[in-house]
């Protein structure tokens, strides 16, 4: 289930960077990074994906993006909550000419039973 909500907020992402910061130019560049990622939660180590989205685009301030209200039933305006909803962590920066969105999930221990 994890791997499916990861791959639909990269998805939304995408597809926001080519629709608004490249306003639908399909022949812009998009870098993508994967990394691991861990952090110290409740004195237990989590094991976790870090994954940058960098463009060329026009910036924008991650913190004035809203989604439509949920309760609008329509089309589209879901990504920002798909994306917020999947991922632990989701970071806008802006420097120079170039846009990075960071996106980190930490995967949480399951056990098995025997």
């Amino acid at each position: 289930m994890q791997c499916r909500s990861i791959t639909r907020a990269v998805d939304e992402a995408l597809t926001n960077i080519v629709r608004h910061s490249y306003r639908n130019r399909l022949d812009q560049p998009i870098a993508l990074y994967f990394r691991s990622a861990k952090r110290c939660q409740h004195a237990e180590i989590e094991d976790g994906l870090e994954i940058l989205l960098c463009d060329r685009g026009r910036a924008f301030d991650l913190k004035t993006l809203r989604g439509r209200p949920l309760e609008q039933i329509r089309p589209g305006g879901l990504g920002l909550h798909l994306i917020r909803q999947a991922m632990d962590t989701v970071e806008f920066t802006s420097k120079g000419l170039t846009n990075q969105l960071r996106l980190v999930k930490y995967f949480t221990q399951t056990s098995t039973a025997p």
